[in-house]
């Protein structure tokens, strides 16, 4: 049995996994920031119960393997994943959902493979679609974002929400949104941008009918565009530290651009534009945070543009022809499995190899 590794010469760089997902938790805090002004505190929730656990599920594990557990806590991989998962869930979903995703995350698609860099899944990811099957209806349960004329649930209601499925008052997350401007209390849960114009096209009404809604503002989804764009400017950072190369985060955005110039070509009643695919639901966060992962995704710079463009493409036909509005987590786990034979045909020839004779 051969054991393949990227070719040679080999170029060291000072940097640990440690400061590699210390930068990466610091870029997220831009999108952290426009998701917490968008959708409420639930995000901080979220965030503080999925951190928590993963760091109790992977010092149990090291534990039981008789490891050190300081260095596996120290490493933040599983603060990143925690996060990742967190910020990919509805912000006011009840606390046992993030519970049992972490814990799937860690314990099963992280350790059961044997631990850091041995996960053949984006283990988020898994957790994400493991939740989206089980538990459908508390994952599609999201609020709509901070526009003119509602109030979100303060931090207060948003806690007992978060805790117990119901405000201080009674309400319930689907009676959490007051309309300000008709006093009345609406059943306001409602899915992302983008399952929204799924529905209203499948019930017969064109994409610029569509558009109409408050759900919808400049460039994509309301508030999400903003979240998109925060999520873009931390991925920047991480390009311009080095942390991931422009190889993924340009496949996958290009390839979900192109299907989308295309579309709008061939079917502008119909079909989203670019501005909507990129800037309404995960693109940016995916692109820039979860294919990147070093683990799950190709290796050689041929390979990580394959596999990204793989995503995309994933990514534009679920969401075209598919059942689900939002594809990315399907996608990114349907990529890592094609990872090994990328790999294998884009491994670059051993240096002093097959040159000129």
């Amino acid at each position: 049995m051969s054991f393949y590794i990227a070719s040679s010469p080999h170029s060291h760089f000072n940097r640990t996994t440690q400061n590699i997902m210390q930068l990466v938790l610091f870029a997220m805090v831009p999108g952290v920031i426009a998701q917490l002004y968008f959708f409420g505190w639930g995000v901080l929730f979220q965030l503080t119960l999925a951190i928590s656990v993963a760091l109790l599920a992977e010092a149990a594990v090291m534990l039981l393997r008789d490891r050190p557990i300081k260095p596996a806590l120290n490493d933040y991989s599983a603060v990143v994943t925690a996060a990742l998962l967190a910020v990919s869930i509805p912000p006011l979903a009840p606390w046992w959902l993030i519970v049992v995703g972490t814990l799937f995350a860690i314990l099963v698609v992280k350790h059961v493979f044997g631990g850091i860099g041995q996960n053949i899944f984006n283990p988020a990811m898994a957790a994400y679609v493991m939740l989206l099957i089980s538990f459908p209806v508390q994952m599609t349960s999201w609020m709509p974002p901070a526009l003119p004329g509602y109030t979100a649930p303060n931090f207060i209601d948003s806690l007992w929400l978060f805790l117990t499925t119901f405000t201080t008052d009674g309400y319930s997350l689907e009676q959490a949104r007051l309309v300000e401007l008709s006093g009345s209390l609406d059943a306001m849960v409602m899915a992302t941008p983008l399952d929204y114009i799924k529905t209203e096209l499948g019930q017969g009404y064109t994409l610029q009918e569509t558009l109409q809604s408050d759900l919808f503002s400049i460039f994509a989804g309301a508030g999400w565009q903003w979240v998109n764009f925060a999520y873009l400017a931390g991925g920047l950072i991480l390009l311009q530290q080095r942390v991931i190369t422009w190889h993924i985060p340009t496949a996958l955005l290009g390839t979900i651009g192109l299907g989308a110039i295309i579309g709008t070509i061939v079917a502008p009643d119909t079909l989203p534009g670019f501005n909507i695919h990129v800037l309404s639901g995960g693109a940016m966060l995916a692109a820039f945070f979860i294919a990147t992962d070093p683990v799950s995704a190709a290796t050689s710079n041929k390979g990580k543009i394959i596999y990204a463009a793989l995503i995309g493409a994933l990514i534009y036909i679920i969401r075209t022809w598919g059942g689900y509005p939002d594809a990315v987590a399907f996608a990114v786990l349907l990529a890592n499995l094609c990872v090994p034979v990328i790999d294998q045909y884009t491994r670059p020839r051993v240096y002093g190899h097959g040159g000129a004779r």
